[in-house]
C-alpha cells in the first residue's frame, strides 16, 4: 500500500537532489511536489523524476490554505517534508516582505492544515494517521553568528539569535513548528543544515558563482575580505541526514545537520580555481579574476554546526569532506556548462 508524502519547494536546490534519493529507497512512497516556481524553483531540476508514477508535481503556493487542503484530501497525505522557502540573505535585504510571507505564514499553513487532518483533538491522532509527521527544514543561520575560535560550534541548545531578515524569517517558522508539537502534540521534527553546495544548485549562490564567473572570465566577486567562515555540507549527505531524521528521530526534537568542513571564502575560491586551472586551463590562473566587493550588510562572520546529536543517536555522519565534494560539483557544472 502506497504512503502518500507532501513536499513542498522540491524543484529548488536540496529538494531536487533529495526527490530521485527518496523515490529510489522507498519504492511504497508516492512523493507529491508542491512547488510555487519562484526565482529558485525550475522544473527541470527533476527532469528524471517527471515520468515515475509514485511522483506528481502541483504549481502552487504554501500559503494557499484552500489548496493544501484540498492536496490532504485528495492524495491523503501521511507525512510532510517542508523543504519551501525563500534563501537567499541577499534578496533578504532587499525585499524581506516576501521572506516574511512565505517562510512564516506559509510554514504556519502547512502545518496547521496537517494538524487539523490528521488529529482529533491536541494529543489524540486520529487512528489511522498515528505515525504521520511534520518535517520541517531548517538552516544553522537562525543561531547568529560564532567567534572565530573553533571550539564554539552551534549546537541544538543553542539561543537563536537571527541577524538577517531571512534568517529570522527561519527562526520564526522554526518557533511555529516546535509549537505545534508542545500545544497540539503534533509529531514534528525540524532540522537544521549548515552550508549545502553540490549539483542543482542556483547560479547567484557563492560557489556556482565561482564557477560559471570563473568559466566566462569574468571578475569573481567575494564579499569583504573573504574570511567569512561557513560549514560547507554536501547536498546529498544533508539528503541521508533529512531521510534518517525524518523515519527515526524521536518526536519534537531538533536536529543540526553539519559536514565538520569549515572553510572560509578565501579558501572556497582558491581551491576552485586550482582544479579550474587543471581541468579548463586558461592563459592565466582563474585566480587573477578574483575581486572582492562590498561586504553584505549584517554579514555573519562565521557558522559551524556540532551535529553530535545526529551522529550519536541517529547513525547519520557526512560521507564527503569539502575536498572530495567540491570536485564532484565542479565536474557536475562542467557538463552543466558543456565544459
Amino acid at each position: 500500500m502506497k504512503k502518500h508524502i507532501l513536499l513542498t519547494g522540491t524543484a529548488g536546490f536540496i529538494g531536487s537532489n533529495f526527490v530521485p534519493y527518496f523515490l529510489e529507497k522507498y519504492p511504497n512512497y508516492h512523493l507529491v511536489n508542491l512547488d510555487l516556481l519562484t526565482y529558485a524553483g525550475d522544473e527541470a531540476n527533476l527532469k528524471e523524476c517527471e515520468n515515475n508514477p509514485r511522483y506528481t508535481f502541483i504549481k502552487g503556493d504554501i500559503c494557499d490554505r484552500t489548496l493544501i487542503q484540498e492536496i490532504f484530501e485528495k492524495y491523503d497525505i501521511e507525512g510532510v517534508i517542508h523543504f519551501a522557502a525563500e534563501s537567499h540573505v541577499d534578496n533578504s535585504i532587499k525585499n524581506p516582505g516576501v521572506f516574511i510571507e512565505t517562510n512564516v505564514n506559509g510554514t504556519y499553513t502547512l502545518v496547521d492544515v496537517a494538524k487539523n487532518y490528521w488529529m482529533e483533538k491536541p494529543f489524540v491522532y486520529h487512528d489511522r494517521y498515528k505515525n504521520c509527521r511534520f518535517h520541517h527544514i531548517s538552516t544553522d543561520e537562525v543561531y547568529g553568528t560564532l567567534s572565530d575560535d573553533p571550539k564554539e560550534l552551534f549546537t541544538e541548545e543553542t539561543p537563536y539569535a537571527p541577524n538577517s531578515p531571512y534568517s529570522a524569517s527561519k527562526a520564526s517558522s522554526d518557533m511555529i513548528v516546535r509549537s505545534y508539537h508542545h500545544t497540539f502534540g503534533l509529531n514534528t521534527i525540524i532540522t537544521n543544515c549548515s552550508n549545502n553546495y553540490g549539483p542543482k544548485q542556483h547560479d547567484e549562490k557563492l560557489i556556482p558563482t565561482i564557477i560559471r564567473k570563473a568559466l566566462a572570465n569574468e571578475p569573481i566577486p567575494i564579499y569583504g575580505d573573504g574570511k567569512n567562515i561557513r560549514d560547507w555540507l554536501y547536498v546529498q549527505d544533508h539528503c541521508r541526514g533529512i531521510d534518517i531524521a525524518y523515519h527515526d528521530g524521536e518526536a519534537g526534537e531538533t536536529y543540526n545537520i553539519g559536514g565538520r568542513n569549515e572553510r572560509d571564502n578565501l579558501y572556497i575560491v582558491n581551491t576552485i580555481c586550482e582544479i579550474l586551472d587543471e581541468k579548463v586551463p586558461n592563459e592565466k590562473s582563474y585566480k587573477e579574476i578574483i575581486t572582492f566587493v562590498e561586504d553584505r550588510a549584517g554579514h555573519d562572520r562565521r557558522y559551524a554546526i556540532d551535529a553530535t546529536k545526529i551522529e550519536n543517536e541517529l547513525g547519520w555522519k557526512a560521507q564527503e569532506n569539502f575536498e572530495s565534494g567540491i570536485l564532484k560539483t565542479i565536474e557536475w557544472y562542467l557538463e552543466k556548462y558543456e565544459y
